[in-house]
């Protein structure tokens, strides 16, 4: 990624940004706020209708901040106005969630059935008994909640069962071949 930082974050019609002292930026548009405290060596200005993020120098230190922070704000813009989702499935015998209130249920072959309570901001959807959506507008608190689920039973190699996400492929292994 080349310079990532340098790029200019366009502001879509209905986002309203603003940015307090200590580089607290808030973001407010059709799907939400979300209010975040950015590093503070980076400048951030809003001209017209776009927002640049620029550093003080070339150290390797603001390099990386320079790129984070623009990522950051751009990911904020995109939650507001589209928001983010990820796609888990639940392979396997008698695996299955289930969804009650703000209470995901799993059963996943353990002797009891595992209960996730969905944290704020993040909402999940149920399709059939093995498609679990996580919804939000927070990129960060989406991704997180979607691993959390996932670590619950992460797929195994040999039958594929487990909970992944859609897009994720598993590298198969050949069992134990028998004795003769």
């Amino acid at each position: 990624m080349s310079r990532i930082g340098r790029l200019p974050v366009a502001i879509p019609a209905g986002v309203t940004v603003e940015i307090a002292e200590n580089n607290k930026v808030t973001v407010k548009g059709p799907k939400g706020t979300l209010e975040r405290e950015l590093p503070t060596e980076m400048e951030i200005k809003k001209e017209g209708e776009e927002i640049i993020v620029t550093r003080p120098n070339d150290l390797k230190r603001m390099k990386s901040l320079h790129g984070l922070t623009r990522t950051l704000i751009n990911n904020m813009v995109v939650g507001v106005t589209e928001g983010y989702q990820k796609v888990l499935e639940v392979n396997g015998v008698g695996y299955r969630a289930a969804k009650s209130g703000n209470k995901l249920t799993l059963s996943l072959g353990y002797s009891h059935p595992v209960e996730m309570i969905d944290p704020e901001g993040v909402e999940t959807v149920v399709e059939g008994q093995n498609k679990i959506t996580v919804k939000g507008i927070d990129k960060e608190k989406v991704g997180q909640y979607a691993a959390e689920i996932r670590d619950k039973r992460r797929p195994e190699p040999y039958k594929g069962k487990g909970i992944k996400y859609a897009d994720e492929v598993i590298r198969r292994k050949v069992g134990k071949t028998g004795k003769k």
